[in-house]
């Protein structure tokens, strides 16, 4: 029995509150399973990261071990699900933008191991080649922190643009650091929802999209005007890690799930769910 347990997020503005509700036969206990230690807790995207973890359910429970993984919809939730202890691990961000959630929030939160890298692409809407976008079109990206020096760099290793000389992903960029912008309309929105938006936007549009949303979305990396090159730094800086408070590093529940996510049978589900939108690491 997969067991899913999918949250929903409502903000409230007038009072900042977040409010999770958990559909399925299990609820999350606020220990994250600490209460129960055979019970592994993982909170994850839903693709690929949730599809991912369901394959080792089986290997973990060679272990002794029972698997739940909680689906969130946001890549804020997840680190503050794990840092107060209601899960055990999450899965679903790189380093970059795990570093960057502990420089904000004063967290000390720590890769357990690298599982796969998702090439970021870019994806038209009426385009079919990126030498035929029209000065003045628009290019959609996504707007947080490292996700965002991403598509910048992807967007000037296609010629689009110019970032400046000394720019790098350790220090990051955003569109204020760009140097020549091609004449294009460069547009930072919320990541989750650039998939969307170059779906509703005008012709002659094109987006740079991350791997899971992409996926979610439909879209087929083989149908991508542009991607990373999986063999490059990229692949390595931006892999997807699965993240564990610092004094669980060594655990036994982390060895176990980490473990089993590093396995031929995960590495050929990946190459076969996925051809190519997703990528082994290991």
């Amino acid at each position: 029995m997969k067991k899913i347990i999918s949250v929903l997020l409502t903000l409230a503005l007038s009072v900042g509150l977040i409010a999770l509700v958990g559909c399925g036969s299990e609820n999350t206990s606020s220990d994250g399973g600490k209460g129960d230690d055979k019970v592994i807790t993982v909170g994850a995207s839903s693709t690929p990261h949730a599809e991912i973890l369901e394959q080792i359910e089986d290997k973990v429970a060679e272990k002794g071990y029972t698997l739940k993984i909680v689906v969130y919809d946001d890549y804020v939730l997840p680190n503050q699900a794990l840092s107060d202890g209601t899960i055990d691990a999450n899965y679903f961000q790189h380093t970059p933008y795990l570093n960057s959630y502990n420089k904000s929030n004063g967290t000390d939160l720590v890769s357990a191991g690298s599982v796969h890298y998702e090439p970021f692409g870019v994806y038209g809407n009426g385009v079919t080649d990126l030498k035929a976008l029209k000065k003045g079109a628009t290019i959609i990206i996504p707007a947080d922190d490292s996700n965002e020096t991403r598509a910048l760099f992807l967007l000037q290793q296609e010629g689009l643009i110019t970032l400046p000389e000394d720019a790098s992903a350790e220090k990051g960029v955003t569109t204020l650091d760009i140097v020549d912008n091609g004449g294009y309309d460069i547009v930072a929105v919320q990541a989750d929802t650039v998939a969307a938006q170059l779906n509703n936007s005008d012709a002659g549009t094109i987006a740079v999209i991350n791997g899971n949303y992409a996926l979610a979305a439909g879209l087929k990396v083989s149908e991508a005007l542009a991607t990373e090159d999986a063999s490059g730094q990229a692949a390595q800086t931006y892999a997807n890690i699965v993240a564990v408070r610092k004094e669980d590093k060594d655990s036994e529940k982390t060895k176990v799930l980490v473990d089993a996510l590093k396995t031929d049978d995960v590495k050929s589900f990946i190459e076969n769910e996925y051809k190519g939108a997703v990528v082994a690491i290991f």
